[in-house]
């Protein structure tokens, strides 16, 4: 939008969504269908998927972690268990606080994560220095490693398995997180949509009742 056109939200909105509509457009498909499939891997093992971020990326996070374990139970196949590293306030406030912020995430991992589970970093810039130590140490552990990153994918987009990228100009933080939201959304309707097959006396009779 030229910065000399009179303020108008109709214009900053319609924008805003051309834009992101092309922002999605970038997603490589082939991602989020071999993210899908790490995931699937997980539930069917009885693994857990470990989500963190900060910011806006910890509340994409805490979302997402809340609808791995619910929604996904319209499967009717094996629960997800899903925890959200950002939301251990008591715990990630005193590992910043005695041993400092970068340790708030991996910290937490050392206690629980081993070989088949799932940690995802969710980051906007990909620079977070807490999530590069948490992804080292999930990968020493075995763990499966996907990001989530966008401007130019940063150190995370390297370091990760798996990465659901996108790509925008650096400081897009608001077009990038609500990119997040959605592809976050995706992946979860494709594990709800994983449907188990019936048992075969599911919608059966007996010939005599």
């Amino acid at each position: 939008m030229d910065q000399g056109s009179p303020f108008e939200a109709k214009l900053i909105a319609t924008d805003y969504l051309r834009t992101f509509g092309e922002l999605l457009q970038l997603l490589d498909l082939g991602a989020v269908e071999r993210t899908v499939e790490h995931l699937r891997r997980v539930r069917d093992a009885d693994g857990t998927v470990y989500v963190a971020g900060n910011g806006g990326s910890a509340a994409t996070a805490s979302h997402w972690a809340n609808d791995l374990g619910k929604a996904t139970k319209a499967s009717s196949r094996a629960f997800m268990r899903a925890m959200c590293l950002s939301d251990n306030v008591s715990w990630l406030t005193a590992l910043a606080n005695d041993e400092g912020y970068d340790r708030v995430f991996s910290g937490q991992l050392e206690n629980f994560a081993g070989p088949g589970d799932v940690f995802v970093a969710i980051s906007a810039s990909g620079t977070s220095a807490n999530l590069i130590e948490a992804v080292e140490l999930a990968r020493e552990r075995g763990v499966v490693t996907i990001g989530l990153v966008g401007f130019d994918g940063g150190t995370l987009k390297g370091l990760v398995d798996e990465c659901l990228w996108l790509p925008t100009e650096r400081g897009q933080y608001g077009l990038v997180e609500s990119g997040h939201t959605v592809v976050c959304d995706i992946l979860t309707t494709c594990l709800m949509l994983d449907f188990a097959m019936p048992s075969a006396s599911h919608g059966t009779r007996d010939a005599d009742t």
